[in-house]
């Protein structure tokens, strides 16, 4: 790989990873609208280029609340439709 080619892949590993936690603010800044946490949720970096997530474990009543909160979310935008 040429020099080139590696600051090239770099800066898009780094764009990958930059994504993935600015996807765990938004999700964290969702859920707390919602009163919950995620306390597992992380940014697990770059994985073929794309930012990945890693939601983690919760306990049925979190996971209950959370089927809850995006199902009315999703009922809302219907309606909005």
């Amino acid at each position: 790989m040429t020099y080139a080619e590696r600051v090239q892949y770099r800066r898009r590993q780094d764009a990958a990873y930059q994504a993935g936690e600015d996807a765990v603010a938004n999700l964290q800044a969702a859920l707390a609208l919602a009163g919950m946490t995620l306390p597992s949720l992380y940014n697990d970096g770059p994985v073929a280029g794309h930012g990945f997530v890693r939601l983690g474990g919760c306990n049925a009543a979190v996971a209950n609340r959370l089927a809850e909160v995006i199902t009315a979310g999703a009922d809302a935008l219907q309606c909005q439709r």
